[in-house]
């Protein structure tokens, strides 16, 4: 039994959050195996947020529980704290400090001191491509930049489970596939990566996939497993700067869609008319 529990980085059984009358979280059951990638897909507001701030030992559940690298997420939250990266949809780094300065901080948050400080700050430094930058205020990095940084942040004290929560958001699309190369060297290294995203396109480099909505998980399996089993007609991702009233534009019209980000995903028939008569209603 403790081999079969060894093999798993995350398990969650009967996981569940309320906030007064909402039902944020619905009984989640989840098993991530150890080295794995593991993609949580879904709208705004689906609850995706919320499971990973429990997992992280951050929010306490309502009920259900679970464990994560063999910690308890209900007793042992400062355990799971020190052997998780953490990594979250909003910039973590503070802006005033300098490159440097951000991880020196980092490494006492997590206790990395000594040689081995040094010997992990080059690392972080050679990672996010800015070894001759250090000394630079974090402010004035592009957004890619930003990204890399907070990533090498998290994996300061080389934690076996990483979290990230749609760590893309707002990122170009050159800059998220160079991020997602890191993502992939981190898991051949043996790390476990659970990420939050809204792109479609980046569920694809999952290994595994749980898709949620409305707090509870409604498929799961691998990226083709479920474009076999699930995905019958086409999801467009729409780009515009009024997501609400696009939205709403498209429900009008009988074209099923929810916001992803900043994103609207629409799911239409797989013909050319479908998708011209999205175009059409949004013009």
């Amino acid at each position: 039994m403790s081999d079969y529990l060894n093999n798993f980085a995350v398990q969650v059984h009967g996981l569940t959050r309320t906030f007064g009358d909402f039902l944020a979280v619905d009984r989640l059951h989840l098993e991530v195996r150890r080295g794995q990638v593991f993609g949580f897909l879904g709208p705004n507001g689906a609850g995706k947020s919320t499971t990973i701030r429990m997992l992280c030992g951050l929010l306490m559940p309502t009920s259900g529980g679970g464990t994560v690298n063999g910690f308890d997420i209900h007793s042992k939250s400062e355990d799971i704290k020190k052997n998780i990266g953490y990594m979250s949809q909003r910039f973590s780094l503070y802006e005033d400090l300098s490159i440097e300065e951000n991880i020196n901080f980092f490494g006492g948050i997590y206790s990395v001191t000594g040689q081995r400080l040094l010997e992990r700050k080059e690392w972080v430094l050679a990672m996010a491509g800015l070894k001759e930058e250090r000394s630079r205020i974090t402010r004035s990095l592009p957004g890619g930049y930003k990204q890399r940084l907070a990533l090498g942040c998290a994996l300061l004290h080389e934690p076996p489970v990483l979290f990230l929560d749609e760590p893309t958001s707002g990122v170009d699309p050159i800059s998220r596939r160079s991020f997602w190369r890191l993502i992939y060297e981190m898991s051949r290294t043996g790390t476990t990566v659970f990420v939050t995203t809204h792109y479609m396109d980046e569920a694809d480099y999952c290994d595994r996939l749980a898709l949620i909505y409305r707090g509870a998980i409604i498929a799961e399996g691998t990226p083709g497993d479920l474009r076999q089993q699930h995905m019958s007609r086409q999801v467009l991702e729409i780009e515009t700067g009024t997501p609400v009233q696009a939205l709403e534009i498209l429900l009008k019209n009988g074209i099923d869609a929810a916001i992803f980000g900043s994103l609207i995903h629409a799911a239409v028939e797989r013909n050319e008319s479908e998708m011209l008569r999205v175009r059409m209603v949004l013009q």
